[in-house]
Parts: C-alpha cells; structure tokens; sequence
C-alpha cells in the first residue's frame, strides 16, 4: 500500500476501531491458474491482534484453492468520496487545484488456513453475531442470539460454511483525508461533502475531516 507520512493510521486502537466499524474484508488470493481470486467476507480482528477471523459458504469455490500456509491479503476499505476542487478555498486564489479522492482502507497481509470444526465454526459465528447484535441492542434494539434458533438448524448451517483463519504478518493502513490541504480548503470539502451527498460514505468522510479540523 502507498501511504504518505501524512496520511499513515499507525495507532493500533485507531485502525481496530475501523475495522470493527467496516465489519468486512475483500479476502484475495492467487488461484491456481496465477489469477487472483477474491471473495467479500464478515471479519473480526482478534483482540491479540494477530490473526483475523474470516467464514465462507462451502459453495464458494475460493475456499478448495487455499491450501495450509496460503500467502493473502485482507482489504478492509471504509467511507469514500470524491473530492471536487470546486470546494477549495485555493482555486479562488490560483486555480491550480485538481480532483482527488479521499478514503481510508487497512491491507492484512498473512497466511491463510483453513477450519472445519464445528466447534471452531460455532465459536467464530457466535463471536461475530454477538459483535453486530450488541451495537443494535445498545441501539436500543432486541438482540439476536445464535441460541435463539433451533439447534438443528444451526448445526446444518455450521455445516455448510469453512473458517479461514489469517495468520497477520503486515499491517498497513491509511486515512486519506485531504491532510496535504490546508485548514481553509478541507473546510471547503467538509462544506462540500455535506451539501451534495453520495452513495459512497460521503457524510462519514465529512465527519472525519471535520472532527480532525475541530469543525
């Protein structure tokens, strides 16, 4: 990953929180044939902070070309937005402004296994419905729980899925948040960001400059 000193998240708290907010990866791997191959999976970072834990469907060929030891790389990317040079305070000033994009994205390079306990599986799948559920309850929503389906049912579910399991070995992450701008045309883009909207995370990106301008 290229990441300029300013935009580098080197606070271990920091890039955990984002992951935990994201909640999902873009596992890739190279198959056998020498092309990639990449599956979008529910994650959890483990506490240790050494290993993420990962689940796929049987039915997902992905799994079958993961052998013991499997070099890969996990992509957690968060909120994203162009960046209009419009929004600049500067291009009033000299119009040497140009587009960009802001985004924020965590790379796990590491090794790969895989699992098929159930009780591994159970485990996994408990620990991640009960990461997601909690935030509803403290929402102030009911809470679901993996006991509250029949247990037959879950078991055949358990059945139907493999843990993979990243060993990490690399940690990169990055906050690209217009840092290279000065106060006045970061104000701009907040502006910007929050009076035209998006699909992709613009009002979280907003947020994020906006909190670090102390707007």
């Amino acid at each position: 990953m290229y990441v300029p000193h300013f935009n580098a998240l080197d606070g271990a708290p920091e890039i955990q929180a984002l992951v935990m907010q994201v909640g999902s990866a873009q596992l890739v791997t190279t198959g056998p044939d020498g092309y990639p191959m990449a599956s979008m999976l529910p994650v959890i970072w483990e506490p240790a902070g050494n290993r993420l834990v990962m689940h796929m469907a049987k039915a997902n060929q992905h799994w079958k070309a993961i052998e013991p030891d499997t070099p890969a790389l996990a992509v957690v990317t968060g909120p994203e937005a162009y960046v209009s040079p419009a929004w600049y305070a500067t291009k009033a000033e000299h119009g040497k402004v140009v587009p960009t994009w802001n985004y924020s994205a965590v790379h796990f390079t590491g090794r790969l296994t895989i699992e098929h306990d159930p009780e591994w599986l159970r485990e996994a799948v408990t620990w991640l419905t009960e990461l997601h559920e909690n935030r509803r309850e403290s929402a102030g929503h009911e809470a679901w729980s993996v006991d509250d389906a029949p247990a037959k049912y879950v078991d055949g579910q358990l059945r139907a899925i493999v843990g993979i399991p990243l060993a990490i070995e690399k940690v990169e992450a990055k906050a690209k948040y217009s840092q290279n701008r000065s106060d006045a045309d970061r104000a701009g883009v907040v502006a910007g960001l929050r009076a035209e909207g998006g699909v992709r995370g613009e009002a979280q990106v907003a947020d994020r400059m906006a909190e670090d301008l102390g707007l």
